[in-house]
């Protein structure tokens, strides 16, 4: 077994992974930024190094300062987690090359599966069911139209590298052919160093079912069952549980042998998952993600089986301890994901402080987050910041469990995506297990959710807002107290955090920057006409890419910005007249 492990990650992940070492009696090394000096993964490894200032391109993203690292604090072996270089055969290369053990698949493996295009071949050769779709990458927008002729619309376009829900776009009609192909093939450029995109008939409203799957060194896999992950917003997952309430034993027979057979068909020799989109009863191969999955520890609670440690003895050459057989569920597991966001505002980014963060507890009750107490959600990185995760005996008693611990939980200071978890639990879709990937799209706008309180996403409130106990004859009464006192603002309407389909407005004509970002798109050029509620850039916070509108008709007179820029909160990017 190794001595000493490089995490070459952050946030709750690089928690999670400490942790396990820990337990196994393993030192953990663990990286950071300027943004990331004193966060909870860094506080709880054994070592600690930094590796350059908060952008991850200048850190996180950083190949060569990670192997530096790992090679400097004697680190035997790397483990990636998820995001940023966990699917990059390029760095699994380099750390293999530079001495140390991968944490992960071979990356003959992580390539093949990188690839989309290349895995629907595989997976196609191995009897794996796959969606209709190209089998070569398509050059220009004019092949969506060609492919809609045969298959229909809508049309998916995703990045052949791509995957998280980043590179992923949909063409509806011919009028967004163009902009689905432009959309895909610069966030596969930009997330993935590669701009080639494919294309899938788009299923509009199945469910997103995954398989978990192990496979050691020496040919042994199993598979651990099944995630339901079709609560989505922009195809990135927001609840996943285990089991599936869609699922039958049948269905998740056929599954798992088909995420095997995915396994095997590459010589898989790590943790991994397949995932399937689900009609009726027939499943379509997706992807399969190479690395330990965000949403891990719903399977984790239900099968008794720890993914992150299996994944280390996995790598360090030991046998699976177990065999399908050996397998069981017990219960009920549900995840929900605490993001920077702001639902009521179609789940705007909202980074800023946390200033008051208290975790629930109780039985059945367990929370991954990079945060003990207050704290930073930067706006560089993942709107993540924790995951509460529940178990239970049946379905219902879990239901019933996460809404006790929704209730307990407590995050202010930001806009969070607690209410729309809430919400969820009083929603007779999501109740009776009847959702599919459209559910945030169809339900949202019924879950009677109201826009995030003064003070939310990383900007100043207008009013001080302060919580007071109060006692009244014998009885304990909370209140929160609104006040101009502190603000250094005066009084006046609050102010909210927008939608992901900004109108930002400014004076004198100027559509100003809602919240800190980069420019990844300019519509416009001096001179020309726009109307209202035009678009005329897109703008990239905590991955998630927003179009900021014009409040009214006119004439562009000047563009301030262009791709590529960062801007801050309100600063102006175009003036129409």
């Amino acid at each position: 077994m190794f001595r000493k492990v490089l995490v070459a990650n952050r946030g709750e992940i690089s928690v999670r992974i400490i942790r396990a070492l820990r337990e196994m009696g393993i030192t953990s090394v663990a990286v950071y930024s300027d943004a990331d000096r004193d966060s909870l993964h860094t506080r709880l490894a054994d070592e600690a190094y930094h590796v350059g200032p908060t952008p991850a391109s200048e850190s996180y993203l950083n190949m060569e300062k990670l192997i530096e690292v790992g090679k400097r604090s004697g680190a035997e072996a790397v483990h990636p987690g998820y995001g940023f270089l966990a699917e990059s055969t390029p760095f699994a290369r380099a750390v293999a090359e530079a001495g140390m053990i991968w944490i992960g698949p071979h990356p003959e493996a992580i390539e093949t599966m990188g690839s989309k295009v290349e895995s629907r071949r595989i997976m196609a050769k191995a009897g794996v069911p796959i969606t209709p779709g190209t089998e070569v990458p398509v050059k220009s927008a004019e092949s969506i139209l060609d492919f809609a002729t045969e298959h229909g619309y809508p049309v998916a376009v995703k990045a052949s590298s791509g995957g998280g829900g980043k590179g992923f776009a949909v063409a509806n009609d011919k009028t967004e052919a163009s902009s689905a192909f432009e959309r895909a093939s610069r966030e596969g450029e930009a997330y993935f160093g590669d701009g080639s995109v494919y294309l899938e008939k788009y299923l509009s409203a199945p469910r997103h079912i995954e398989i978990q799957v192990m496979r050691d060194k020496h040919g042994n896999a199993v598979h651990l069952g099944e995630r339901d992950c079709s609560i989505q917003r922009r195809h990135q997952k927001l609840v996943e549980e285990c089991p599936s309430p869609a699922m039958t034993p049948e269905m998740r027979d056929a599954m798992g042998r088909a995420a095997v057979d995915a396994a095997e068909a590459v010589g898989y020799d790590s943790v991994g998952t397949c995932e399937f989109l689900v009609e009726g009863d027939e499943f379509f191969f997706l992807e399969m993600n190479t690395r330990v999955q965000v949403e891990h520890p719903v399977t984790e609670e239900v099968t008794g089986i720890d993914i992150v440690q299996t994944g280390i003895r996995i790598s360090a050459g030991e046998k699976l301890p177990f065999t399908q057989e050996d397998v069981t569920w017990r219960g009920h597991a549900i995840e929900v994901r605490l993001n920077a966001e702001d639902p009521a505002n179609n789940f705007v980014p909202s980074p800023g402080t946390i200033t008051v963060y208290e975790e629930p507890g109780g039985p059945g009750v367990r929370v991954d987050s990079s945060l003990i107490g207050p704290g930073v959600v930067a706006e560089s990185y993942d709107p993540l910041f924790a995951k509460l995760i529940v178990r239970g005996a049946n379905r219902e008693d879990t239901l019933r469990r996460l809404r006790r611990a929704l209730a307990e939980f407590r995050v202010e200071g930001i806009a969070t995506t607690l209410p729309f978890f809430r919400a969820l639990l009083d929603d007779e879709h999501f109740v009776s297990g009847s959702y599919t990937t459209g559910f945030v799209a169809e339900r949202l706008d019924k879950l009677g959710m109201t826009p995030a309180s003064p003070g939310v996403a990383g900007e100043p409130s207008e009013k001080a807002v302060r919580d007071v106990e109060v006692e009244v004859n014998g009885k304990l009464f909370r209140v929160r107290v609104f006040s101009d006192e502190g603000s250094g603002r005066g009084s006046g309407a609050p102010r909210r955090a927008g939608g992901t389909s900004r109108r930002a407005g400014g004076g004198e004509g100027a559509v100003s920057s809602p919240m800190q970002g980069t420019i990844v798109r300019v519509n416009v050029e001096p001179g020309q006409a726009v109307a209202a509620d035009e678009a005329v850039c897109a703008l990239e916070a905590m991955k998630m890419e927003t179009d900021i509108r014009t409040q009214k008709a006119g004439t562009v007179s000047e563009v301030l910005v262009e791709a590529g820029d960062t801007v801050r909160s309100g600063q102006p990017l175009v003036v129409v007249e």
